[in-house]
């Protein structure tokens, strides 16, 4: 047997605006359930909202996002989450970082860290912080 985790994000009104820039940085097919799709919309203003959401890349990135309904609590909290994208090529992680970064805040710049010859962290305009490193084999000396 084996399982797959993704990153599921939850948002009030932006998951649509979310997944197609996320689809804009790692490329891949968006799909988009809404709520009157699903015919579960509990007020007008909700129906347009994604129920259920995901971009996934031919390369392994995939994300899924909804759109907390209006009637619940939402707090999307401070550090609860980030999202981890490893890559093998240096070449391939830079040029997601240079869209991701666009109308983002820059944490940590990408570069060379103690365990990765390239690591960067950045919030996204979302509030979404994403950490990219090369994936490399950490050995302690």
């Amino acid at each position: 047997m084996s399982i797959e985790t993704t990153t599921h994000l939850n948002f009030r009104g932006q998951a649509r605006a979310a997944l197609a820039f996320y689809q804009s940085v790692f490329g891949g097919q968006l799909t988009a359930v809404t709520y009157s799709d699903a015919h579960a919309a509990e007020t007008p203003a909700e129906a347009d909202n994604i129920l259920w959401g995901q971009v996934a890349s031919p390369e392994g990135f995939r994300v899924m996002a909804y759109d907390v309904r209006s009637s619940q609590p939402y707090n999307p909290g401070e550090n609860a989450v980030f999202v981890s994208v490893r890559g093998k090529s240096a070449d391939e992680l830079s040029a997601y970082w240079a869209r991701l970064i666009e109308g983002s805040t820059i944490i940590v710049p990408l570069a060379a860290s103690p365990w990765s010859p390239l690591y960067g962290m950045v919030r996204d305009r979302f509030g979404v912080t994403f950490v990219l490193d090369l994936a490399v084999e950490y050995t302690t000396d």
